[in-house]
């Protein structure tokens, strides 16, 4: 086992090297603009849309610090995945930054947890964009929010098996669209929640809360995890690595700008939607109708904005599902290459150039994410795993070498803590089924490891 642990760089050169022939470089078309583009698009979605509602529930007025405390440690992973990216512009992310960087077990778990946990997001979008369509026709309940899930899932799918791509184009007319609903919501609820704001938001109450002992700070912790992952579209950016024009200047500067942007709109919608409504009932409309945003907007004098709202996180999360299923399809093509899954997974289709067998292998996890319907649970258990992977990122930026490093060694040592600390405050059966998951993924990249080891002696006889 101690021989599986030790970096093998012959191993590592002569997969990149294979990688290297079999594909051809991505055209370096991408400035700051369209890199923060791509991943305000990946952030501005079923975060801002279902999430906020989940943690207000857990923390209560406390989700505004929960947001801004989570957006500190976001900021801190960006900045490692940043620097990464720019010393080793590659698709991939910390998939390969893993087996460049650490022992090849630790670039296979990078790889499982981001598979699983953007399976989960995935899932939650789903539900999210089902609960708001169903909520503007005036239909509920969980069979039917789960079944309209899955039947958006395979749309999608479908139409990724044909070849359609999200191009930079859609993706700023997706985001563009998805801000203005989101500006609006945030203008025509202001009144009201300034009006509410002495019974709604008692900031300087629950601020004064935050350092007790307790309830209240546990809880803030539970919400920063689950807030935590309405960020981590960042690492969109940090996967144009071959894309982007001056990826060294470019992506520090996209990842940056993007979480600020991201961070303020949060709080904004969050302080409009508690504001208006109070926690208690912003966090009751998540869980009776998924729609919360929508709920809130109801209440506003004017009727249509809930029409405007509904329509912005449909169409966001319309794109946040169909760039996670071509994504991860891709996550899983890269992973079979290393054999690190079934080896049919990294089949492209000749006439259409899509990996048919790894995209419906996503499809088919998402699916049954899908199926549990219940958004906490699947946004959790996203928390828990996407913070493993983050852990890992940390550590790989830690590996770089002083010439390499673009900013102080101490961000990185502040993101890997916070991760490992924040993954244990979700809910305790969450971690379990996380650690079950970690586990059964170990002993399938050991068991794989022996079986290419077995073939590479019979071939080599």
């Amino acid at each position: 086992m101690i021989r599986l642990l030790e970096f093998d760089f012959e191993r590592a050169r002569r997969i990149r090297s294979s990688m290297t022939s079999q594909t051809q470089e991505l055209r370096r078309d991408l400035g700051v603009w369209g890199a923060m583009m791509m991943g305000l698009g990946s952030i501005v979605g079923t975060g801002v849309f279902v999430s906020i509602a989940i943690a207000a529930g857990i923390a209560g007025t406390n989700v505004v610090f929960a947001i801004a405390l989570a957006a500190v440690v976001a900021i801190c992973n960006g900045l490692s995945s940043a620097q990464l990216a720019a010393n080793y512009p590659i698709s991939g992310g910390t998939y390969e930054y893993g087996y460049r960087l650490l022992p090849n077990v630790l670039g296979f778990v990078a790889g499982w947890m981001f598979l699983f946990a953007k399976s989960a997001s995935a899932a939650t979008a789903a539900l999210g964009l089902s609960g708001y369509i169903l909520l503007g026709v005036d239909q509920s309940g969980r069979f039917i929010t789960t079944a309209l899930g899955i039947g958006v899932l395979l749309l999608l799918t479908l139409l990724t098996l044909v070849g359609i791509k999200r191009t930079s184009g859609i993706n700023i007319a997706i985001v563009s669209v998805t801000l203005a609903t989101l500006l609006c919501f945030v203008v025509m609820g202001a009144p009201a929640a300034v009006a509410s704001a002495p019974e709604n938001l008692p900031i300087l109450v629950s601020f004064s809360k935050i350092f007790n002992p307790g309830d209240a700070g546990a809880s803030l912790l539970h919400a920063t995890a689950l807030m935590f992952v309405a960020y981590t579209g960042y690492g969109r950016i940090a996967t144009l690595g071959e894309e982007v024009k001056d990826p060294r200047r470019t992506i520090p500067i996209a990842v940056v700008t993007t979480l600020a942007v991201s961070m303020l709109l949060y709080l904004l919608v969050a302080l409009v939607a508690v504001g208006t409504v109070g926690a208690d009932t912003f966090a009751a409309a998540s869980k009776n109708h998924i729609a919360a945003l929508r709920i809130v907007a109801d209440q506003f004098p004017q009727p249509w904005v809930g029409i405007v709202i509904s329509v912005g996180a449909v169409t966001a999360m319309l794109g946040v599902l169909l760039n996670l299923i071509l994504g991860l399809s891709r996550v899983m093509l890269a992973m079979a290459r290393r054999k690190d899954m079934p080896q049919r997974c990294a089949d492209v289709s000749k006439s259409g150039g899509v990996p048919i067998p790894a995209t419906l292998s996503v499809a088919a996890i998402i699916g049954l994410l899908v199926l549990v319907g219940d958004i906490k649970l699947t946004w959790s258990f996203s928390a828990f795993a996407v913070l493993i992977y983050y852990s890992i990122t940390n550590l790989c930026a830690l590996q770089l070498k002083q010439a390499q490093r673009i900013f102080p060694i101490w961000t990185a040592w502040v993101g890997l803590v916070a991760c490992l600390t924040l993954a244990f405050w979700v809910d305790r059966q969450v971690w379990f089924l996380g650690l079950g998951l970690l586990t059964l993924g170990l002993l399938w990249f050991f068991i794989a490891e022996r079986l290419r080891t077995g073939a590479s002696a019979q071939g080599g006889e």
